[in-house]
């Protein structure tokens, strides 16, 4: 069983930045793909990055490649989303999700752990 608890929402300006944590427990956690997905009001939820068990692969969606940044510290059971240029599209409750079978499944939206999510708020 593993435990995700999410961090480090907040309200902010377009354009400035903002770090997302994401605190797992269990013992296994270095074995676990990560990724993050978010949910704007009345829209479905989308993927945004996810991470490999090692921090040696890395996808993220179209709409936030190069503004954001997935990493993980599997030294202390975490992983975040470094959001740079923040854009009022970027609204969302954020969720990160985990799943021992690999990236394809977290990006499918199938993984098997979620968090309770955060609330990023992007003001133009």
């Amino acid at each position: 069983q593993v435990q995700l608890v999410e961090s480090g929402g907040g309200l902010v300006r377009a354009g400035a930045s903002l770090r997302l944590s994401c605190a797992a427990s269990g013992r296994t956690f270095s074995t676990y793909a990560m990724g993050w997905f978010r949910q704007a009001p009345g829209k479905e939820r989308e993927f945004v990055a996810a991470i490999n068990w090692s921090g040696g692969n890395t996808y993220y969606a179209d709409s936030v490649k190069g503004r954001f940044t997935i990493s993980r510290d599997n030294a202390k059971n975490s992983v975040y989303l470094q959001m740079n240029s923040l854009k009022s599209d970027d609204t969302a409750v954020y969720y990160c999700v985990a799943d021992a079978r690999g990236t394809a499944t977290v990006r499918r939206a199938n993984g098997d752990y979620w968090g309770q999510g955060t609330q990023v708020t992007v003001s133009s």
